[in-house]
């Protein structure tokens, strides 16, 4: 008895000739890989540069030493703030019940003395309901 091989294994397949047409090499775009990738970069730069001004002006930050005289409707809120030399800053203060709900929010400017980068402030945030925690969410320069 004989024996037949099904398969070929010596590499790529072998096909008859002028049957199946001419095979095609890929083809590469190096033009349209160049643009695309340059394209992805210039979106993640104008991304990180939007966050960057949104969230991350080292030049006014913000740190809650104490919230204290919590009642039914207020919190004061003892907070410091770091600003350029002599400049002020707006600063979003909030209050949070149990749950995590929000039930206070305001916009306060605070001021620092002249040559001096530090401001101690403290302020009383009028509430909706009985807060549990007093915030300062961010602080920018003024507008």
């Amino acid at each position: 008895m004989s024996e037949t091989h099904a398969t070929h294994s010596a590499g790529a397949p072998v096909f008859p000739p002028g049957r199946y047409g001419r095979r095609r090499e890929p083809r590469r775009r190096p033009v349209l890989t160049a643009l695309l990738g340059l394209a992805l970069v210039a979106a993640l730069g104008t991304i990180v540069v939007r966050m960057y001004q949104q969230y991350g002006d080292p030049e006014y930050d913000a740190n809650v030493i104490t919230y204290t005289d919590i009642t039914d409707s207020q919190v004061l809120i003892d907070f410091q703030v770091t600003v350029p030399p002599g400049g002020s800053a707006v600063c979003v203060l909030r209050a949070r019940d149990r749950a995590g709900a929000e039930v206070a929010r305001e916009q306060v400017t605070v001021t620092a003395q002249p040559g001096a980068r530090q401001v101690i402030a403290q302020h009383r945030l009028v509430t909706d309901g009985r807060p549990f925690i007093g915030e300062v969410l961010r602080c920018r320069q003024p507008a």
